[in-house]
């Protein structure tokens, strides 16, 4: 039973909130920042395939969405690709073909899209998690194409990165934290955007439902209890 003389409890609505994929949004970190630099470079590519390979969370989406606006290009899961719709997707003049090593099959598709790519000069911009040699292709016409690609790679976000990612989700919500919390928070959750972004989350949702400001105590709270779900999985 709630307590009557405590703190009035808000209900946290359960209402979406859209993740940010514009420039102005994109935080450079050494992490980063080569990746940045491509993007920004084009169409002054010296290749019209791009590897874009990363760890999840690393922001390999997000500045593909970035170049997706400027170069007017479609977006396709590597999974959905089939073979009848090469020949439109390679006409479009750029494509982001997102991650490329988390679906099998269909390899005939991917070849006919490189070599059309190629020929016809257009922009092929591919994310993947694990640079191509993991990818278990079984074509190898395939591999030795796209290690004629330039390759660039984003790492884990690291501590500056972190933080200011941290900084950022609080103040899209209109939250203004303390920074020692936002160090504690740092120093505790995997190294990964959605880390950040689930934590975040979390707290948002505590701090209205108690009505509390967001202190190290509650953070505290939102990550033993994600270490207590972890251990429960």
């Amino acid at each position: 039973m709630p307590d009557p003389d405590g703190p009035p409890r808000q209900l946290a609505l359960d209402l979406p909130f859209e993740t940010r994929l514009d420039a102005e949004d994109f935080l450079v970190s050494p992490a980063n920042e080569e990746a940045y630099g491509v993007v920004e470079a084009w169409p002054d590519w010296p290749d019209p395939v791009l590897l874009m390979v990363g760890p999840e969370g690393a922001g390999k989406s997000h500045l593909a969405a970035i170049w997706a606006a400027r170069s007017h290009a479609w977006t396709v899961a590597r999974a959905a690709l089939r073979d009848a719709d090469v020949p439109r997707l390679a006409s479009t003049g750029a494509l982001v073909l997102e991650d490329c090593d988390q679906a099998h099959g269909h390899e005939d598709a991917l070849f006919h899209l490189l070599n059309l790519v190629r020929e016809r000069r257009t922009f092929l911009l591919m994310t993947a998690r694990h640079a191509p040699e993991a990818w278990g292709l079984a074509t190898a016409d395939i591999l030795s194409r796209l290690r004629l690609a330039p390759r660039v790679q984003l790492g884990a976000p690291d501590d500056g990165l972190l933080k200011a990612v941290l900084v950022k989700l609080f103040l899209d919500r209109q939250l203004v934290i303390d920074t020692t919390v936002v160090d504690y928070i740092a120093q505790r959750i995997e190294r990964s955007i959605p880390a950040a972004r689930a934590v975040v989350d979390g707290l948002d949702r505590l701090a209205l439902e108690r009505g509390r400001r967001i202190t190290r105590a509650l953070a505290g709270e939102i990550l033993r209890g994600a270490e207590d779900d972890g251990e429960d999985t």
